[in-house]
């Protein structure tokens, strides 16, 4: 496998669509249940056009995952630390590619000073984040009608004391 996790640019936007879209549709049954009326909600602001502006806005970090040249995932944090996009094709899962970008996301969250790293899971992604140190923290309701997991993880966390980490958004692990 070779895989590259890069900076997204415009004209990966059409990729990175159809791997969100893939990725919903095929991958998020348990979230959506096939329901037309959430699924059009969902995938009503994954065009080819709003990507590319994701991925062109200044206040975003966008990453793609490339796998022999073809992009299999897409990942987007926000300057507020928010992971707002993780996801990956249905044959890249479990082969290291969600890892990887998360791993990048968190370094470039870290060099901007975030201090804890947020995220809205679905139930489709809830055990890949927890098995990646994220805590989960309650639940949120989507505007696209989905019942999702709020997630967060203190960057830095190996200089927090071990009750720290149960605290929401510790400082202690701050430079």
């Amino acid at each position: 496998m070779s895989l590259e996790i890069r900076i997204a640019a415009s004209a990966d936007a059409l990729a990175a669509c159809q791997v969100l879209r893939r990725s919903i549709t095929e991958c998020c049954i348990a979230d959506h249940n096939n329901d037309p009326a959430i699924l059009d909600a969902w995938l009503g602001n994954k065009n080819t056009q709003t990507v590319a502006s994701w991925f062109e806005s200044p206040t975003n970090f966008s990453l793609v995952a490339v796998e022999n040249g073809a992009v299999v995932g897409v990942a987007l944090l926000t300057a507020a630390g928010k992971l707002a996009l993780c996801y990956l094709l249905p044959e890249a899962r479990y082969k290291g590619a969600g890892k990887a970008l998360l791993a990048r996301i968190e370094a470039q969250a870290a060099s901007w000073g975030v201090k804890a790293l947020q995220l809205h899971s679905t139930a489709s992604g809830e055990e890949f984040f927890a098995r990646q140190g994220y805590i989960r923290s309650g639940n949120v309701r989507s505007p696209y009608g989905v019942d999702t997991v709020f997630f967060w993880k203190q960057l830095g966390a190996e200089s927090c004391p071990p009750e720290a980490g149960r605290k929401r958004f510790c400082g202690c692990g701050s430079t």
